[in-house]
């Protein structure tokens, strides 16, 4: 998709930022307690480097609750650790959703 965005010139319009949503998280944290993606997206950092070096921004979803909408990992009681791994990748936008923290709001 990010070379689509290129390749169609869609970039030199505004349309800079690939945003991956739900479904990216790994089904469990690491043995440090990091959030960690799938093996859909195996290295998250180098796809952020990839983005940034085509002139693109990158965006990630995740939510405050202990899962996301869809299911997966969420960042209760990790949030300023998955903070910390989110600036490692380079992620420049972040879509925190509501699903399942309402249960402890």
């Amino acid at each position: 998709s990010a070379q689509a965005l290129i390749n169609k010139g869609l970039i030199d319009h505004g349309w800079i930022y690939m945003n991956i949503d739900d479904g990216w998280e790994a089904g469990k944290r690491n043995a440090k307690g990091e959030i960690v993606s799938n093996n859909k997206f195996p290295d998250m950092k180098v796809l952020g480097n990839w983005l940034h070096e085509h002139g693109l921004k990158f965006g990630i979803y995740s939510s405050p609750g202990p899962q996301t909408c869809g299911g997966y990992l969420g960042s209760w009681q990790h949030e300023k650790q998955d903070a910390t791994t989110y600036a490692n990748w380079g992620i420049d936008y972040l879509k925190y959703d509501w699903c399942s923290y309402e249960n402890i709001a």
